[in-house]
This record gives C-alpha cells, sequence and structure tokens, in this order.
C-alpha cells in the first residue's frame, strides 16, 4: 500500500522525464490521427473552402471539448488509487449498490478491446500506405501484415528496454506536426479562422450532408477513451501539462492540412492523402519512416491496455481465467498470449478484407463512441458519489448528451460499409463478459454452505484417529465463502465422506478482490488453536492472485510471531524440525447430468463451462505449485430432475 501511494505520489510530480514518457504512452493513439482524420473528411467530396474550414473548425471543438474538458479535466480526476481506465471507474461506482451499472462497464470493456483490434489496422496502413504517394503501384499490404505480426510477436519480451524510445519517438512525431504544419499555414494565415465555432456550425446546418461528416470528425478524438486507461503508467498532471503541447501539435498540423487543401478548392484528393502532400519532397521518406514508427508506438499502447483491461475484467469476474505472463519487473507489465495472438488474427482480418485504410475508417470510430457513451454513464454516478452540484451534473448530462449522440448517430451510416464489424466484434466480447458473469453468479446461488463451527469437533476427532491414514500434514482448501465460519458442504463433503482426509490442520483459504487496484492484505483467524484456521487474501483488481506465495509469507509471518508450528508431526522427522508437507484440494466443478434447468440458465451454463474448459485451470489460475495440488471434480446439480418412478418387477427373494 504504501509503496503504491508513494509512486503515484512521484507520478503527479511533473518532470521533464515524466512528461516525454507520457509522449510515448498515452497520446500514441490520437497523436496519429492527423494521418488519416483530413483525409476522411474531404474523402470523395469536391474540396470547398466551406468543408476545409468547417472540418477543421469541428476539429477543434470536438478536441477542446470531448478530449479537453471531459477527459483532461473531468475524466482524470474518476482515478482509483491512481488507476485509471472504465473498469477502475466501474470499481469506484459500483459502491453505490447501483446493480445495472454493472452493463455500461461491460459494454465500455468490450468496445475498448473493439477498438484494440481495429487501431493497430488502420494506424499502419494509414503510414505505410504513404508509399503508394510516391509509388503508385506497389502492393502494401504485405509490408502491413509483416510489420503487425513483428509488432505482436515481441509483446512476449516486454517493453522495457523499447518503451525507453517511446518517448522520445513521440516527442520527434509532435514536433514533425508542427513544423509541417506551420510551413503551409505561413502561405495561408486565414485557415486558423477556422477555430471560430461559425465555422463547424455553418457545416453542420447548411452544407449537404453536413452532419454526416461528424462520423469521419469523431476520429480525431478516437484516443482519449485509452488515454484515461492509461492514467496510471504516466499520474494526471504529467497528461494534463503534455496534452497542451499536444493539442498544439496537433491543431497545427491540421490547419496545415487545410492550408494545402484550399490550394486545390474545387477539385478531388484522387486518393492522395493531404497529411503526406504538405510535406516536401526531400523529406518525404524521412517522414514515412517517422510516422511508420509512431504508429507502432500508437498500436503498442493499445494493445497493452487490452492487456491490462483484460486482467481487469478476470479480476472482476468478468472474463474466463487464462495465462498471464510478467515479461519485465516494470510495474503494471503484462503480456496475455491468448490475448495478443487473439489481436493479432483480428488486425490482419480487418486488414485483408478491406484492404486500404480509408475503407477501415468505416469500421472505425462507431465502437468508441459507444464507449465515450459507456464512460459518460459511470462517471454522472462518480459525481454523484462525490457530490458534484445538481447545476454541474446537470451541465455535463446536457452538453454531453448532446454531443455523444449526435457523433454516435452521425457514425450510423458506417454500419452497412463495415461499422458492422467492430460492433460484432464488440458485441461478442460483451456477450463473452456477461455469460461469464451471470454464469458464476447462477452456479454460485446454488452453491450451498454449512457452518463450520458445526464440524469442528468432528475435524478435531479425525485429527485424532490414527485408524485413518494420515492425508497431508497441512490441509487447505480454496474457499468462496465470505463469511469467516462458513465453507462449502462440498469441502466438508470431501473431508469427512469422499475419502476421509486427517490432517494436523486444516487451513481455509478465501481471496476477496476488493476496488482498490494494488492492495495486498491479509487477515488470519485461528479457529481452533493448532488444528483449523482461515486465511482471507485482500487482493486489489490489479495484483495476480499468486497464492502459492502469499500463502507462503503468511505461514512464514505465523511462525515467526509464535502463532503456528509448521514442523512435521511424525515422530522421526518431528525429531529433526522438518517442515511438514502441504497439501492443496481444488475442488472444480462440472456441470451433472442430473439437472432440469430453464432454458436460458441452461444456455449460460453451457456457454460458461464451454468457457472454462479452454480457459485456466483453477489451480494455475491461482498460482499454485501443481505438484502439491490435487483437484478434485464435484458435480453442480442446481435443479435436480422429477422423482423417477421406475417399478420393481419379480419376485422378492425369501430369507429363511
Amino acid at each position: 500500500m504504501g509503496e503504491s501511494t508513494s509512486q503515484h505520489a512521484h507520478l503527479n510530480k511533473v518532470t521533464i522525464a515524466g512528461l516525454i514518457i507520457t509522449l510515448g504512452i498515452i497520446y500514441g493513439d490520437i497523436g496519429t490521427s492527423p494521418l488519416y482524420v483530413m483525409k476522411a473528411i474531404i474523402g470523395s467530396r469536391t474540396i470547398s473552402r466551406e468543408l476545409v474550414l468547417g472540418g477543421v473548425s469541428c476539429i477543434f471543438w470536438t478536441l477542446t471539448l470531448q478530449t479537453t474538458f471531459k477527459y483532461i479535466v473531468l475524466t482524470l480526476r474518476a482515478d482509483n488509487k491512481g488507476e485509471g481506465g472504465i473498469f477502475a471507474l466501474y470499481a469506484l461506482v459500483r459502491r453505490t449498490k447501483v446493480k445495472w451499472l454493472l452493463f455500461p462497464a461491460i459494454i465500455g470493456g468490450a468496445a475498448l478491446l473493439g477498438d484494440g483490434i481495429i487501431t493497430p489496422a488502420i494506424s499502419v496502413s494509414s503510414a505505410i500506405e504513404g508509399l503508394k504517394e510516391r509509388y503508385p503501384a506497389i502492393n502494401t499490404l504485405p509490408i502491413i501484415i509483416g510489420i503487425l505480426f513483428v509488432l505482436f510477436a515481441v509483446q512476449q519480451f516486454g517493453t522495457k528496454s523499447i518503451g525507453k524510445l517511446f518517448g522520445p519517438v513521440m516527442f520527434v512525431w509532435f514536433i514533425m506536426l508542427s513544423v509541417l504544419g506551420l510551413s503551409q499555414i505561413v502561405q495561408n494565415p486565414e485557415v486558423f479562422a477556422a477555430l471560430s465555432p461559425t465555422y463547424a456550425f455553418q457545416l453542420l446546418t447548411k452544407y449537404p450532408g453536413g452532419f454526416w461528416i461528424l462520423g469521419a470528425v469523431f476520429l480525431c478524438t478516437t484516443g482519449a477513451e485509452a488515454m484515461y486507461s492509461d492514467l496510471g503508467h504516466c499520474g494526471k498532471k504529467n497528461i494534463r501539462v503534455s496534452w497542451i503541447f499536444v493539442k498544439t501539435a496537433l491543431l497545427l498540423n491540421y490547419c496545415g492540412q487545410a492550408a494545402w487543401l484550399l490550394k486545390s478548392e474545387n477539385g478531388l484528393l484522387n486518393g492522395k492523402n493531404p497529411f503526406y502532400e504538405i510535406m516536401p519532397e526531400w523529406f518525404f521518406m524521412t517522414g514515412l519512416v517517422i510516422a511508420t514508427i509512431a504508429t507502432i508506438v500508437a498500436s503498442q499502447a493499445l494493445i497493452s491496455g487490452s492487456f491490462t483491461l483484460i486482467n481487469e475484467a478476470i479480476r472482476l469476474n468478468l472474463w474466463p481465467k487464462v495465462r498471464i505472463n510478467y515479461p519485465t519487473d516494470l510495474k503494471g507489465q503484462l503480456y496475455i498470449p491468448s490475448i495478443n495472438w487473439l489481436l493479432f488474427i483480428g488486425c490482419a482480418g480487418i486488414v485483408v478484407y478491406f484492404k486500404e485504410s480509408s475503407k477501415m475508417e468505416a469500421a472505425y470510430g462507431m465502437t468508441i463512441i459507444i464507449g465515450m457513451l459507456m464512460t459518460s454513464t459511470l462517471l454522472v454516478y462518480y459525481m454523484g458519489m462525490k457530490r458534484y452540484s445538481k447545476i454541474t451534473i446537470n451541465a455535463f448530462i446536457g452538453v454531453y448528451l448532446c454531443v455523444e449522440i449526435a457523433f454516435l448517430v452521425s457514425n450510423l451510416e458506417k454500419i452497412p460499409e463495415g461499422g458492422w464489424i467492430s460492433l460484432m466484434i464488440a458485441t461478442l466480447i460483451a456477450l463473452i463478459m456477461w455469460a461469464w458473469y451471470d454464469a458464476r453468479k447462477i452456479r454460485n446461488s446454488y452453491v450451498e454452505f454449512v457452518q463450520l463451527n458445526d464440524y469442528l469437533d468432528l475435524l478435531c476427532e479425525l485429527k485424532q484417529d490414527l485408524s485413518v491414514p494420515k492425508y497431508a500434514t497441512h490441509l487447505v482448501f480454496l474457499t468462496s465463502a465470505n463469511y469467516e465460519n462458513q465453507v462449502e458442504s462440498k469441502i466438508i463433503y470431501s473431508i469427512l465422506q469422499k475419502q476421509p482426509k486427517r490432517a494436523d490442520i486444516y487451513w481455509f483459504l478465501h481471496v476477496d478482490v476488493v476496488d482498490e487496484p494494488y492492495r495486498m492484505e491479509y487477515r488470519v483467524n485461528e479457529i481452533i488453536n493448532d488444528s483449523v484456521i482461515r486465511v482471507d487474501f485482500y487482493l486489489g483488481f490489479r495484483v495476480a492472485p499468486k497464492i502459492n506465495l502469499m500463502f507462503r509469507k503468511v505461514v512464514q509471518d505465523l511462525v515467526k510471531s509464535k502463532e503456528v508450528d509448521i514442523v512435521s508431526r511424525y515422530e522421526s522427522l518431528n525429531r529433526n524440525h522438518v517442515i511438514g508437507d502441504f497439501r492443496f484440494i481444488v475442488l472444480e466443478k462440472f456441470l451433472s447430468n442430473e439437472n432440469d434447468l430453464p432454458f436460458y440458465e441452461k444456455i449460460i451454463l453451457d456457454i460458461y463451462f464451454l468457457l472454462k474448459s479452454i480457459s485456466l485451470s483453477e489451480e494455475n489460475a491461482f498460482g499454485l505449485d501443481t505438484s502439491t495440488v490435487h483437484v478434485e471434480k464435484v458435480p453442480l446439480i442446481i435443479s435436480p430432475v422429477r422423482e423417477i418412478h421406475l417399478k420393481r418387477i419379480g419376485e422378492k427373494p425369501h430369507h429363511s
């Protein structure tokens, strides 16, 4: 706890190093948007002053309202012990006991993961397609997929070494954006007039089909949600200060592209990208390389964010348990192999299906605005929880309901053009989250708990019963019972009936995932001295539950304080002070055939057990040493079938 607090205190100090690191981690996604936003706004339309200046005006006010006010000013306040992201926000607001808030959390999380599939594809494609500006016949698909493959392949090694380069790379990128923009602005300074909201209003209300251009404009703020997710890596002060530099660089580049476009008034783009057109001929290849590296950094941030999101979802029981590796000693550095390669397959599929970044824009943005709406929903409850004034809350609802619903509606026309793909991906992810969460709820509601006090005498008798072979010196069970005086009836059945398990000390371990990200505490309740002990672990939703190591630490603490004796009770071993053996019992439930379930529960539980069959086993998920673990399969009988009417025939045997 102290380490986490001091770390966040350190993060909130504004330093040059902190600001540069923030550029590399936070602004990759939103920082590379100039590659495709102006091109998307113009599209196949005739270039006109109204369209160009109106587009830049919409970009400026979108970045101001959405990114600056909503995220930089308001949302960054909603940190959970220094951590951000939609699940961190949900962990905060679920204390309000409003149950339906789970839905915006699931939908928002699914939308962000969908974004993690599309962002690397569109960013890298937009950069590499710059080659077509000079070499129109080149096939960029193999190059794009090759870069994506290398990007995902290196994830297993972590980003500790190359991560140090991210900040300087993005600093160079933003300087390049500024210089390129200024080189065009000096030729046509009138583009700054676009900062007036008048141009945005005229574009949306008077330009034919102007409202639907918002779907393209929205792409300029797509990285804002991911920025909030990475709050814990940089600290809010570093993010707020560096945003001034980033927003300035972005606006200079957008205005520079607008200045170039105004030279071609009444013409068409014909596939050209204004971003590359404003580069001098001699700088083109250098600019292309810098753009490619910047998009790789942006993709890296999204991939790392997806790993963090899945890790949080697992801890909040919203995702099946999967293998999580820790490739470096950097705090929060994760690698999830299954998610990594699913993301790669998704990215490669998007690239092959759409072939061009301009077509990918149709699939991009739809899920992100849905995610932003979900964050806004949770944020309203957070503001209520923090006792913001009703005027502030109502003003927030009024402004952002209008803005975000306008963006949502403008994105609807993208659905038939490819937006359905991102919606389908996000829907599938949301269904997995809901099925896993609800199935666990259904399953747990039928788990039978018994009062441990009713069996304590029997456990003590079993401990002394020499006619029963000793099963282990220390017998350890994982229990889901929240109350200290309860355990599952199946545990008692396992100890007393299935195979009587005599032990010297019975341990019951319970893991409670708390709403704080990095909390690591435990409580010991010695129910019977030196015979029955319960340990409750209180772990944050970002802490890996390495129960084997944590339990060892608990035992060491108890031995040090002379609360427990772990020396073997076998006479020969005891004389030589040999440590007793520890044996873990994991009860693995399977759906019994003896069930007559309602249709909905049957479908949900079938999905749950299908996911469970391909997910990590309980012992691996809790970091238990497999050599000391015994897995017992127990049937989950939820709704027994009706009484079977079986009739006996034939005569009864006669006994003399």
